[in-house]
This record gives structure tokens, sequence and C-alpha cells, in this order.
């Protein structure tokens, strides 16, 4: 049987409950601490999963998260994030717990083990090959979470596994692997603690790069963004201000003639002559702002050109 670490006792743990709580505080800040350190070993596997979400999600695909208990609460917390800070459609994001709904007013320990129920979300859910399944399992053999990869991967979709045990069925069945190595909890086995706080460390991690290969990100801007809000207008303005170099007026001002889109209104700033130039700008430059940029100058450029080459010819014509 495959030793389960998120199971073992702390080695610190002993007569936990009879040390002061600043003493106790401060092992479980350094169980935390310890349990975050983890994600650098699996650096290499987050980069070659947040690669295959991207291309899955830039096809036309979707990016499905499977999970129950705590680690589903962990996919629920990064999925919804998406739409609003990298402008991911919601209908693009697929979330299947455990339990479905009603996980997110008790969390039942019953539907972890209900293989029926992951098998019918996944058909319900139409996964098919052009989607991207990620099955994320402190322990990495939660029944919920491997019969969700295992229906995915039979319908032909991509599958990246998330877990806190090494050798466990969850990694062994995906296409690519996470493995998150969490030292013991120091409460044994309560895994929303160390486990949890590096799943959503990895997930975090996972949906941003995914984010840079789709060009949502520019220079640690989210420039796909969907300002909902006064506080992220603000922001949004502030990001047009900060890479077209414009003011703050100026940036609101061509984000209302973009229709609210930060990297058209940038575009804009740059000189491109209107919302729908600076759409085919990007469209042409794969919606990654960087190419757009150099294209919107350069379309810039030209017009100046143009006009200098063009009034002297002008003034020649009418002496």
């Amino acid at each position: 049987m495959v030793e389960r670490r998120t199971e073992a006792l702390h080695r610190d743990a002993e007569g936990l409950d009879t040390q002061p709580p600043e003493a106790i505080l401060s092992l479980l800040a350094r169980g935390q601490a310890d349990a975050a350190q983890s994600v650098h070993a699996a650096i290499p596997s987050i980069a070659s999963a947040a690669e295959l979400i991207a291309t899955r999600l830039r096809a036309g695909g979707r990016v499905v998260y499977a999970a129950a208990g705590s680690s589903g609460l962990m996919a629920l917390a990064d999925a919804l994030e998406l739409p609003g800070t990298f402008g991911i459609a919601s209908d693009r994001i697929v979330v299947l717990l455990a339990g479905g709904e009603d996980a997110l007013k008790s969390l039942a320990g019953a539907p972890e083990d209900d293989v029926a129920e992951a098998e019918t979300a996944i058909a319900d859910a139409r996964i098919g090959s052009d989607d991207c399944l990620i099955a994320v399992s402190a322990s990495g053999s939660t029944p919920y979470a491997v019969a969700a990869l295992e229906a995915a991967r039979r319908r032909g979709a991509a599958t990246v596994a998330i877990a806190n045990n090494p050798a466990a069925p969850l990694l062994e069945k995906a296409d690519i692997s996470i493995l998150l190595e969490t030292p013991p909890e120091v409460i044994a086995g309560s895994t929303r603690m160390g486990a949890g706080t590096a799943q959503k460390i990895a997930l975090n991690m996972l949906s941003t790069l995914a984010a840079v290969h789709l060009g949502h990100v520019h220079d640690g801007y989210m420039v796909n963004l969907v300002a909902d809000n006064a506080k992220l207008r603000d922001r949004a303005a502030r990001i047009v201000s900060a890479v077209a170099g414009c003011g703050h007026e100026e940036a609101r001002y061509f984000l209302e003639k973009s229709g609210g889109s930060v990297k058209t209104a940038i575009l804009l700033a740059a000189g491109a002559g209107d919302a729908e130039t600076a759409q085919r700008i990007l469209e042409r430059s794969g919606h990654r702002l960087r190419p757009a940029l150099s294209a919107a100058r350069g379309e810039r450029e030209r017009a100046v050109s143009d006009l200098v080459t063009t009034e002297p010819e002008k003034g020649l014509q009418g002496d």
C-alpha cells in the first residue's frame, strides 16, 4: 500500500494541545510555509500543464476542474477568478464538484466516493477531445477525482492531475502529473491546511501561466480583465495609461471608445485609427498585445511618413 504522507503525524505535533496559543499558531504558520515550498519542485510539470491548457483554450476547447472536498474548493476558487482577471469566457470553464451545488453548503464526505456521479458529470458536461481536465485530490486516490479523470480520458480529453502523495493512482493515470509533495499536516489528515495551500498556489500558477500563453498578460498587467465595477474600471484606466504612456483621462477616453476593452484602448492610444482597426490588428497578432503594439505603431509611422511625402507634392502642384 502506498504511503500517504497526508495522513501521517507531524513530527512536532505531539503535545500540540498542551502548548500556548502563540506556539500552536507558530507551528501552524510554519506548516503552511513548508507546504508552500513543495510547489517549487513541481514547476516543470506545472509549466507543461499550462501550455497544454492554453493550447486547448486557444483551439476553442474548455478547461475543466474536477475535485471533491477541500480540493474542490481550491479548484473552484481558481476557476471563478478566470473570467474577471483574464477575460476567459465563463462558458470555457467547467467546474465539477463531488456532491454538486450542495457541496457549497456542506462538504459531506460520501460524494467523494461516488464514481457514478463523476462519470455522469463528465458525460453531462459533454467533455471531449477539445477539452483539458484538471483533477485535484490531496490523497491522489479520491474515487470521484480518479473516475472523472478516467472518464475524461476515454472521451479524448487531455488530462492533468494534481496530488500531494507520490505514486498516487491519480498521478499515474494523467497525461501530465503535478506532485505537490507536502509534509504531514500539523493536524494529521486535515488537508485543507498545508496540502490545500500548495494546491491553491499550484492552481494559481497554472492558470496564470496559461493566461500568459494566451496573451492575457503584458508586462505584469492583466490586459484582458473584465472591468465590471468602479475599482476595476479605474484599474483598467491605469493599465492603459501605464502601457500606452498616456494620461489617466486619455486612458478613460480610449476605454470608452474601445467599449471597455483594455487591449483595444491601448492600441487606440498607440495610434490605431479606430476600434475596428485595433481589433483587426489584435486578430492578426493572435490577440497578443506586444506584437499588436508594434504593428499599430508601425501603421502610425507609415501614415505620418505618407503625409509628409504627399504634402510637398500638393505644394508643388499649387505653384
